[in-house]
């Protein structure tokens, strides 16, 4: 067996051109790719330092570009559209300034801005699953529905149930689900789908035996959207799960139809207490009317072609849609594709053009330093800047690594409010009392860099007003952090968090 022996004595010296070759490429590609310098310098010492695992952590974690070919014209971006007259409302109303920032994202996202919409908050899956399994139940035509988790439980058994017998009037149902997000709870939704021979997805899967596939296993589809007959839409940031549901009269409900009916839906929301526990969770989803549904139903086409290679077209998905109310508004997709960075400077031009308030909803609140900075900028220029947090957050660290910066806002005058259990997994901005931004998108760097997002932003007076309701009610037995606070905590406990937040950009 000479030749082992002669392996064993060389196999040092491959191991060591193997390693030195793979850092070597993960350094030129970190060199050329990565925006951020600080994150290239962290992950050229990783793959030097960390023999052989270095190159492998770059490859799952680091690499996060990936291509997707889009399916509508609609994705070319246009930078002369016109931006409506008057947003939506009377002129010399306060909020002609907020013609700047539909300027500059009209330069930013390939969708138009529409009006004539007719968007609906649903608040917690109390009504948000009604409403929804009601549109499954009368849809003639189509179903599209992608979700980031969609639970085996009782309120996933519900949803199963009203696709199956969809399928069954012969209506074209496709449901897209990441593939991470089924694996929070066992045995997976998908194994009810496959059951009912309902057509599914799942977004990027990944696991030891697609080797090919490590490069994107780190990546999410975190959108939330169900689009029926391509006339009515549901979004936000509401995953379907049991957790939802805060009220006892929807707990056990059977799988009828009638179900969803508005009146009892009313009802049971006037007689029953709320019985949240650990596991329950508040949340916001929006029923949308208008033309902004066929941008929605495009981004799920999108998603769905780059998964399956099915092209959906037609008029079952996208038909004549007619105008509805008098919301302004226009889907903004995100992503670490095409649609890169377009939130964050959404965001950033939010906040650039805020002249009176800016209220921020996130459950996780994570920003960069740019982000950041433009928050206190508002807040010296005048602006009243309240971040409403959960006081209480599903994921311990991410609320360690949140806390170590919340000094870097409250030091400027912004305000940080702690709402509250049950667990807060809402997302909402709103600017000047006019704008609003709405979806799944949270404010750290896994939304904002990571994930495949979808959120919607909306002009007009009375929609914000009714939005604003919605927070005012959320901040009643809140508390407002203060800096002394922050100051006064124990240092093993500012050791802590301090060492959370330099995982941040992992959580």
């Amino acid at each position: 067996m000479q030749w082992l022996d002669t392996l064993s004595q060389f196999w040092p010296h491959f191991a060591a051109g193997f390693d030195f070759l793979a850092a070597l490429f993960a350094s030129i590609h970190a060199l050329l790719c990565k925006r951020d310098t600080r994150s290239a310098t962290i992950w050229i010492a990783t793959v030097w330092l960390i023999p052989l695992f270095g190159p492998i952590l770059y490859l799952v974690l680091g690499v996060n570009r990936i291509r997707r070919r889009a399916i509508k014209l609609a994705v070319h971006k246009t930078l002369s559209r016109p931006v409506p007259e008057n947003l939506g409302e009377p002129e010399h109303d306060g909020a002609e300034h907020l013609k700047l920032l539909a300027r500059v994202v009209n330069r930013v996202i390939a969708q138009p801005l529409t009006t004539g919409n007719k968007i609906t908050p649903l608040v917690n899956g109390d009504e948000a699953f009604p409403a929804m399994l009601a549109a499954i139940e009368s849809a003639q035509k189509s179903v599209s529905l992608c979700s980031y988790i969609f639970d085996n439980d009782v309120s996933g058994k519900q949803f199963v149930a009203a696709l199956q017998r969809a399928v069954e009037r012969k209506v074209q149902v496709r449901v897209l689900v990441d593939a991470a997000g089924t694996r929070y709870s066992w045995p997976p939704i998908t194994w009810k789908l496959r059951h009912a021979k309902i057509p599914f997805a799942k977004f990027l899967p990944a696991s030891i035996f697609t080797p090919w596939r490590v490069a994107t296993m780190n990546l999410r589809n975190h959108r939330k959207s169900l689009i029926i007959d391509g006339q009515l839409a549901f979004t936000g940031g509401m995953n379907i799960r049991h957790g939802n549901i805060l009220k006892n009269r929807w707990g056990e409900a059977p799988d009828e139809p009638d179900l969803a009916n508005k009146k009892m839906a009313a009802t049971a929301r006037e007689d029953a207490r709320p019985t949240h526990n650990k596991n329950s969770v508040q949340d916001l989803h929006f029923r949308v009317e208008g033309p902004t549904v066929t941008q929605l139903q495009e981004a799920f086409a999108n998603d769905w072609a780059f998964t399956t290679d099915e092209i959906l077209d037609g008029e079952i998905w996208f038909p004549e849609v007619k105008e509805s109310g008098d919301v302004i508004a226009r889907v903004i997709p995100d992503g670490p594709d095409g649609d890169y960075d377009n939130l964050r400077q959404t965001l950033l031009a939010a906040l650039v053009e805020a002249q009176t308030s800016v209220k921020i909803l996130t459950p996780y609140f994570l920003p960069d330093i740019v982000l950041i900075s433009m928050m206190n900028l508002a807040s010296l220029r005048g602006v009243r800047v309240d971040i409403i947090l959960p006081a209480k957050n599903n994921l311990p660290p991410v609320h360690w690594a949140s806390r170590a910066l919340w000094w870097q806002v409250l030091e400027r005058n912004c305000h940080i409010w702690l709402t509250p259990p049950p667990f807060d997994h809402s997302k909402l901005m709103i600017v000047d009392g006019h704008w609003v931004l709405l979806g799944s998108a949270n404010w750290d760097a896994r939304s904002l860099r990571l994930n495949f997002e979808l959120n919607v932003e909306c002009y007009g007076r009375e929609f914000a007003g009714e939005m604003d309701k919605v927070i005012t009610k959320k901040l009643v037995g809140a508390h407002e952090v203060t800096m002394a606070e922050v100051d006064g905590r124990s240092l093993p406990g500012k050791l802590r968090d301090a060492i959370a937040r330099l995982f941040s950009p992992y959580l």
